[in-house]
Parts: structure tokens; C-alpha cells; sequence
């Protein structure tokens, strides 16, 4: 913890840095990925503090829409989209996931409840090579599936029909820092 607590205190010392910050944030992409800690998305993009709205959940799942019980998720994403109008959202998944290995393996959950009954949005369960340690084909059928949960918002599947969103899933290995995205075209997916 105390090298965390070092940085802090450094990081604080670069206000002129970060002045600008003060007048408001406009992303243009929402990224919705895993919790997993060695999933880092401004280092994976690039990205400067402001350029990526950030929706991290544990196996990167976006729970189905039901208006009448909001959730942090479907706000965070209602919010990307009405109020601060990202353009793009990305669905970043990754190998090695715990959480899609344990669907994949049809772990026994028991010992945490949360987390079991957190997976079971991840419906319909990914399939995939068991003895896959990556759970390469697991996590990119379930990137895709929570990719379809997300036309069924009606901020997406509003600004979708005007054009006025793009979708993109991805795909990223942790073990060598590349990323792959879903091409439609191929139904595969290719390095960026």
C-alpha cells in the first residue's frame, strides 16, 4: 500500500497539470470493462484523464434494463450517453477472467452468494474450452452477448437508430497486451 500512498501524495503535487480538469469532463468514448485489476483501460487507450467515461463491473457484465429497479450500471451508461454524449462504447473483455472462467467451468459459487447471483446476469452462460486458462472463446461470446444486452437500453437503442452511437467489443490479453475487436464482417476477432 505505501508505494500507492507515495504516488498519491507526488501525483498531488502537479496542480497546474490538472487545472483544466475543473470545467467539466467530455468523453467520447464509454468503456465498460472487467474489475479486474491488471485491466488498466487508459493504459491499454492511451487515454488522458477527461477522454474515457469508465463503467467497470465484475466480468464486465451490463445487467438487463428494467426501468422500474435502476441500477449503478444502467445509470453510469444512461448518463455516457444522455448527458454526456459519448459518441462510442466499447465492451472490453479479457483473458484470464475469473469471472467468465468460473461460467464457463460452471464453478460452485455457494462460498459467494453476491458474486453468484451477480454472474447469473451474465445469461445465456459462455461456452468454451474448459481447460482454457485464457477462456479466449468464453469472454468474447460473452463480450458480445453483453454488446446485444446494451441495444435493449433505450438511451442506446435510441441514439443507435439516429445514427448517433457506435458499439465496438473487444477483446484483450492480458498476458501480451494485445487487443482484438469484433469484426461484424468476419464474425471474428482482429487486431486492432
Amino acid at each position: 500500500m505505501q508505494p500507492l500512498i507515495d504516488n498519491a501524495r507526488a501525483f498531488g503535487q502537479r496542480p497546474e497539470e490538472f487545472a483544466e480538469l475543473a470545467e467539466g469532463q467530455s468523453p467520447q468514448v464509454l468503456f465498460i470493462t472487467c474489475s479486474d485489476s491488471r485491466v488498466v483501460p487508459a493504459l491499454i487507450t492511451g487515454a488522458r484523464p477527461g477522454e474515457l467515461f469508465e463503467l467497470r463491473t465484475a466480468g464486465n457484465i451490463v445487467p438487463p434494463y428494467v426501468s422500474s429497479t435502476p441500477t449503478a450500471e444502467a445509470a453510469t451508461i444512461e448518463y455516457a450517453i444522455e448527458v454526456l454524449g459519448v459518441r462510442d462504447v466499447v465492451v472490453c473483455g479479457h483473458s484470464h477472467c475469473g469471472a467468465v472462467g468460473a461460467l464457463v467451468r460452471g464453478d460452485d459459487l455457494t462460498a459467494v452468494p453476491a458474486v453468484r447471483d451477480w454472474l447469473a446476469h451474465a445469461t445465456p452462460r459462455p461456452a468454451g474450452a474448459v481447460a482454457d486458462p485464457t477462456v479466449a472463446e468464453g469472454v468474447q461470446s460473452h463480450v458480445l452477448t453483453q454488446v446485444l444486452r446494451l441495444r435493449s437500453y433505450p438511451c442506446v437503442a435510441e441514439k443507435l437508430a439516429q445514427g448517433r452511437l457506435a458499439l465496438h467489443a473487444w477483446y484483450y490479453e492480458v498476458h501480451t497486451g494485445a487487443v482484438r475487436a469484433h469484426v461484424a464482417r468476419t464474425d471474428t476477432f482482429e487486431a486492432l
